[in-house]
């Protein structure tokens, strides 16, 4: 058990928020302003802004909305993997 939790250690599982809110910018489109989009999901403009520059990491209802709203999946979303 000690060797296969030290294969782990290397692994970095905080998210890169940057490239999350990279992401979320673009589920947003040029269609919405902040204001409208974060309206949209139930947050403020400022919290959205937060998002998209990586300042803050999205709730888990959050992304679930973001995943309703774009038809991409939640791995796309968090890890820029495929699968939607």
């Amino acid at each position: 058990m000690t060797t296969q939790m030290s294969s782990y250690k290397n692994i970095n599982l905080a998210p890169d928020l940057k490239a999350i809110g990279r992401r979320i910018r673009e589920i947003r489109g040029f269609d919405h302003t902040q204001r409208e989009f974060g309206k949209m999901l139930g947050i403020g403009q400022t919290q959205l802004s937060k998002y998209e520059k990586g300042l803050s990491a999205p709730t888990l209802e959050l992304l679930l909305k973001l995943k309703s709203h774009s038809g991409r999946s939640l791995d796309w979303i968090v890890t820029g993997g495929e699968g939607g």
